[in-house]
């Protein structure tokens, strides 16, 4: 006999029963008969999709086709997919307007939609799919506060746009307004850089917050490994998302709840790969929150001292040169870790949502970085020997900034 540990096996129903069985429960059943349901399914985890589709914003026009992927991968694996809206507000375009005033309330009201749907509606596991800046972190504040099996779908990043030779995004056309104001960009440049610079769907292309949450999300395990640097137009942003949601299945019959894969090691771990990316410096406020919702204690102290023992190691935008998509074909978030890991510098007994460990994950990854690309450095020879998000504090900011 194995002397292997067997993980139990849960009613994949267990909270969706409280309101699909018994006789006092026919009056519920017959409304979800209306909808197509068959006797059968009855029996089956009722899993959530909290789709972020919208127009509003690229970020979030192309999370349609990942909501029915994962609708798929749920129902081939024996579940019934119940999807619900969550909204979004478009940093890009709410800067330097009053409607900025609604961005980071839009990431409560985003975690209060996933948990009062969760929760009201007794499903057994929610798949988040979300884009745009606070849709990360608004999602997994909802996952921690419902606390039911749950796995996050990053929506994915755009691919560049291209102009006179030189690769574009975003913040090229903010660069490009800059130099119009001082006369050293034509008109002409500068409207043909606007209508070039985003080709498509996908959140925007450097390591801004977007993607900085959806790797940090990797890294702690909620999402599934190399999925958070795939561009949104590729199909493999597709098959992750189908990919995902029969992980979540499993994380279901095994009863793998985000407050299991959240917790201050985890934390930790998604914290230093912040710091070996160059991320955004709102990971600092968003973590805070994240950390609340699993009630783990992790204060802005903490930042400082993961940042002063990890080093830069990734040449991203906005202070480098790549975009998320050169690190996705560097090795992805996976080769950032297995580096960290070696240096000692990552807990691999981290739980992540597929049951195994961090470690386990990054089995296989190679120790070191490719030699035929620029984009991660070797941890001997970093961009920067120290993390960049410096906590400061001071008479100006004595609880520190």
């Amino acid at each position: 006999m194995s002397d292997s540990k067997v993980i139990p096996i849960r009613p994949v129903n267990e909270r969706s029963a409280h309101i699909t069985q018994g006789k006092s429960r026919a009056p519920n059943r017959s409304m979800y008969y209306a909808m197509g349901y068959q006797e059968s399914d009855f029996s089956k985890p009722m899993v959530g999709v909290a789709n972020g589709h919208s127009t509003i914003t690229p970020c979030n026009s192309g999370l349609q086709k990942l909501a029915d992927a994962a609708i798929e991968g749920i129902e081939e694996a024996g579940g019934n997919a119940q999807v619900f809206g969550t909204p979004t507000i478009s940093d890009g375009m709410a800067m330097g307007t009053e409607g900025m005033k609604y961005s980071l309330v839009s990431r409560e009201v985003i975690s209060d939609c996933i948990e009062t749907c969760v929760q009201g509606q007794w499903m057994d596991g929610v798949v988040v799919i979300g884009g745009c800046d606070k849709n990360m972190p608004g999602g997994l504040m909802g996952m921690l506060r419902a606390n039911v099996p749950a796995i996050y779908v990053y929506g994915g990043t755009i691919l560049p746009g291209r102009y006179q030779g030189k690769d574009l995004n975003i913040v090229s056309v903010f660069e490009a307004v800059g130099e119009n104001a001082a006369g050293k960009l034509s008109d002409h440049d500068l409207h043909e850089i606007e209508k070039r610079a985003i080709p498509g769907t996908g959140s925007c292309g450097g390591m801004y917050t977007a993607n900085t949450m959806s790797s940090a999300f990797e890294a702690l395990g909620i999402s599934l490994p190399y999925s958070s640097t795939m561009a949104n137009p590729h199909d493999e942003k597709r098959n992750s998302a189908k990919e995902s949601a029969r992980v979540l299945i499993e994380a279901i019959k095994k009863g793998i709840k985000p407050r299991d894969i959240v917790t201050r090691q985890s934390i930790e771990n998604a914290v230093a790969v912040i710091m070996a990316i160059g991320g955004s410096t709102n990971a600092v406020l968003h973590f805070l929150a994240i950390a609340h919702a699993a009630e783990v204690e992790w204060t802005i102290d903490d930042f400082e001292r993961v940042r002063q023992k990890t080093p830069v190691l990734c040449d991203l935008k906005p202070s480098g040169q790549y975009l998320a998509v050169d690190l996705h074909q560097a090795g992805g978030i996976p080769q950032v870790m297995k580096m960290l890991l070696v240096a000692g510098l990552l807990h691999g007994d981290c739980l992540t949502i597929t049951g195994q460990t961090i470690a386990e994950v990054l089995k296989d990854v190679p120790d070191a970085p490719r030699a035929d690309q620029n984009v991660i450095r070797p941890i001997d020879k970093p961009m920067y020997a120290q993390g960049h998000l410096a906590i400061l504090k001071g008479n100006l900011s004595p609880e520190g900034a």
